[in-house]
């Protein structure tokens, strides 16, 4: 289990679940539909995760730093990142709460030790430390939390309600759970680019629904919920503590890293969507994906980056 930067049916897998090409956000990694897991080359797709968090790095502080100053919010001394991926986030939450001790939990060994590598690198290597586990059927093995940071992590688990029961089983009293769960799609182009038909992300957007409800379907004892995450918490035995949507507004001309970080999602596509998708809008990608084209992804001044992520909260009291 690795994150996406990951909610809902998001596309990014900065902080998540399985490196789901097909998704895939704090996907803090995404799942893969033509692909099985065992085979994905984490050399690969390591560094892939790792430019998503760090771009998407801004909405996560700002929900941590929400949390830390919360009227209700707890001491932080230990928290389970849940579906850490390559560390970036564990580390984050780190540097937000300085007393904690962050875990970082997958179920990806290389991605653990990407994590390893990470909090050494900031200095954080006595106060971040992976956990090899699978979620679920790891959950009782993770210990007591006074927050347990969850991004885009539980849409992968077949039962999120039982699974949302086992976090709070595992919350000292006053802890919270911070689900990142929902917000809105990313956009990055605007809808008419100059060639082809209008309105190529949205349907490459539809396929991705497509595919999330293929994913949750095949997941495991899946069971359908309404996404009334409020509601879900208080099912768990918690008190919901509020909801809060982060933006990560990137306006054009966009950046060298996140530009690089916007072609590599687009090559992604391009790759997993050829099937689903007309001839001409695979024609319209191509061109995009060319770096000596003027209509190009490495050279349009209208590239930008603009999200929502969303992040509810429940407390055990």
């Amino acid at each position: 289990m690795s994150q996406h930067t990951g909610h809902g049916p998001h596309p990014d897998t900065a902080h998540s679940h399985h490196p789901d090409p097909a998704r895939e956000g704090h996907r803090h990694t995404p799942h893969a539909h033509h692909q099985e897991a065992g085979d994905i080359d984490w050399d690969v797709m390591g560094p892939m995760l790792e430019q998503e968090a760090e771009v998407g790095c801004p909405q996560y502080e700002a929900a941590a730093r929400w949390i830390a100053g919360l009227r209700t919010a707890p001491k932080v001394r230990r928290v389970p990142d849940i579906g850490s991926g390559p560390g970036v986030i564990s580390c984050l939450l780190a540097e937000v709460f300085p007393e904690a001790e962050v875990v970082a939990v997958d179920g990806t060994p290389a991605l653990l030790e990407r994590t390893r590598d990470h909090a050494e690198r900031l200095g954080l290597g006595d106060r971040v430390r992976t956990h090899h586990a699978d979620i679920p059927d790891d959950l009782d093995a993770l210990g007591e939390a006074d927050l347990i940071w969850a991004g885009n992590a539980l849409h992968h688990m077949g039962d999120q309600r039982a699974v949302l029961a086992g976090f709070a089983a595992l919350l000292r009293p006053g802890g919270i759970v911070a689900l990142a769960e929902g917000g809105l799609q990313p956009r990055r182009l605007p809808r008419d680019i100059g060639i082809g038909r209008p309105g190529l992300e949205a349907r490459l957007e539809a396929i991705q629904v497509n595919r999330f409800e293929e994913m949750r379907a095949a997941l495991p004892g899946s069971k359908r919920e309404t996404e009334d995450w409020g509601a879900l918490l208080a099912a768990a035995g918690l008190t919901p503590q509020g909801t809060r949507s982060f933006l990560l507004d990137l306006p054009a001309p966009l950046a060298e890293g996140a530009r690089d970080h916007v072609i590599t999602e687009f090559a992604r596509r391009r790759q997993m969507f050829e099937e689903e998708l007309a001839a001409e809008d695979v024609a319209v990608l191509d061109r995009l994906l060319d770096p000596e084209d003027p209509a190009g992804l490495r050279r349009r001044p209208d590239l930008f980056l603009l999200s929502a992520r969303t992040v509810h909260l429940g407390r055990r009291d």
